[in-house]
């Protein structure tokens, strides 16, 4: 006995140093990014849509219902959360600016996590097509090419055929249809003309892996096999082009939907007393579609068959989704992953009449967030926290145990992953710009604050914020639709004081005070 014990006293040292050296396994990170996804979805009590394998991430983890972006348009946006910072410090409004431009040295969300050892790879659309960065990769991302239509109906109406590629096969043939001047634009647009890109949908009785996202998650579940066998953890970003314009998806997801029964937009108009520039009906990127009216309103008949084909894609790219989660439970990683799905922006389906993005409105700024974490303690929980996409840079690396650049400007709402509850941010910004004023002003920048009631939007000189054009104002718990513009209101002129002294102070007075 006494021999034991003296043996026991020699090796415990032993054993508890080498226990305590032995780091626990640092998580993976699945990064799903999905374009013009609204936060219409199952998990957002959505019942009608067909969305079950993002609903079982949401099961898996927590559904954040105010999660904002900083610029509804696609580059704008993915530039903001991939660097943490917000557009007038990445310098990107528009779909022709590279971050780099104005910030040649940030560290982006992957190059952080590269530089604690993990391996990252990239595949989809993550940064803006046609803007890659190749010092986020580990490996070169890639983008498998993949037929735009398929249907000899829709290849007839088709001036392009192709799509995918690291060079973006179809975004660079756009560009260079556009005359110079358009490249140099500081606006956000997506404009050559009507009727110019082919049909607006398309539906075929093919298999899932004919067209891009299909293929991308092919290569998700190739890479995730080979990702298991290596030493270090990793990142592996999978991006989702549906349901991004053009809505194509095999034939099945179509059927998943009853045409007749497809609810139309309530509110098709435009907001009252709103200005004329806050949503320009006419200027949708679905203007440029084949059969697609240049200009007025769309027929019920052609809404309810645009909305169908819309959520057909969504439940394509869900199905996508699950392919890839699939995968990762059968290799055994999902316990130790976090998996994080986002859509880059929201999407107006015929609201104030409205087919695209390109605005400053709940329908635009609004999007789907969805994260688990491992070990997470609120799992299948929804937090109404307001939340912004440059939060998500420091949120990841928190929950990884990285720190982050100075550079970065979102907050860490790793707190809300265990008490989503928590008093949070008192309010979420975003911005558009606009070519002119109301009365032809020069250019002009909206800047929209939302809080947890209200939805305030200052439109102001590009170069001269004291000059306001325009003031907007929204009350959520009365007018949750943004159908009246309230701000001119004589009764409302401390309250739009008030929030014009908070807009003022900026996004770092809003920041939680824990």
């Amino acid at each position: 006995m006494k021999r034991t014990l003296l043996l026991l006293a020699l090796i415990a040292p032993t054993l508890f140093a080498q226990s305590s050296s032995t780091p626990a396994a640092r998580p993976n990170v699945l990064f799903i990014a999905v374009d013009d996804l609204r936060p219409e979805l199952g998990c957002y009590g959505k019942d009608y849509m067909k969305t079950p394998n993002i609903d079982a991430i949401a099961k898996q983890g927590m559904v954040f219902d105010h999660a904002y972006c900083q610029q509804a348009v696609c580059s704008p946006t993915r530039s903001s959360l991939l660097t943490g910072t917000r557009p007038d410090t990445t310098q990107v409004w528009d779909l022709f600016t590279h971050f780099r431009t104005a910030l040649p040295n940030v560290v982006t969300l992957q190059q952080n996590f590269m530089n604690n050892g993990y391996f990252v790879q990239g595949m989809g659309k993550i940064f803006h097509v046609g803007y890659n960065d190749p010092a986020s990769w580990s490996i070169p991302w890639v983008t498998p090419k993949a037929p735009i239509y398929v249907l000899k109906e829709s290849l007839s109406v088709s001036p392009l055929k192709v799509e995918g590629e690291p060079d973006d096969t179809v975004n660079q043939a756009l560009a260079k249809e556009k005359p110079k001047k358009k490249k140099k634009a500081s606006l956000a647009s997506d404009e050559d003309g009507p009727g110019t890109r082919g049909p607006a949908f398309e539906h075929a009785d093919v298999p899932d892996n004919t067209y891009q996202d299909g293929k991308v998650a092919d290569l998700a579940i190739e890479s995730l096999a080979k990702l298991k066998n290596r030493k270090e953890p990793f990142f592996l970003a999978v991006g989702f082009i549906k349901p991004h314009l053009p809505w194509v998806a095999p034939q099945k997801y179509w059927d998943m939907y009853d045409e007749s029964k497809i609810a139309l937009a309530p509110n098709p108009f435009l907001a009252k007393d709103s200005p004329i520039y806050a949503v320009n009906p006419n200027d949708g990127e679905i203007r440029h579609y084949h059969g697609i009216p240049a200009t007025g309103p769309f027929s019920d008949a052609l809404a309810r068959q645009l909305k169908h084909a819309y959520f057909a894609g969504v439940s394509y790219t869900d199905a996508q989704v699950g392919r890839v989660m699939a995968e990762l439970d059968r290799l055994g990683l999902r316990d130790n992953t976090i998996v994080i799905l986002w859509g880059d922006h929201g999407w107006k389906l015929g609201e104030h009449s409205g087919w695209g993005k390109h605005t400053n409105v709940e329908n635009d700024t609004n999007v789907p967030l969805i994260i688990s974490t491992p070990n997470m303690k609120a799992k299948g929980e929804h937090s109404a926290a307001l939340v912004e996409f440059v939060d998500i840079y420091p949120t990841l690396s928190d929950v990884a145990g990285l720190s982050v650049p100075s550079t970065v400007e979102g907050y860490s709402f790793k707190p809300l992953l265990d008490n989503p509850n928590l008093s949070w941010k008192k309010a979420a910004f975003s911005q558009y710009p606009r070519a002119t004023g109301k009365t032809g002003a020069g250019a002009l920048m909206g800047y929209s604050m939302r809080t947890q009631r209200y939805r305030f939007t200052v439109w102001v000189g590009r170069k001269d914020h004291s000059k306001v054009d325009a003031i907007e104002l929204y009350d959520h718990e009365t007018d949750p639709q943004e159908n009246v513009n309230i701000a001119n209101l004589s009764e409302n002129k401390e309250l739009v004081a008030s929030l014009m002294t908070e807009w003022k102070a900026g996004w770092r007075a809003a920041l939680p005070q824990n």
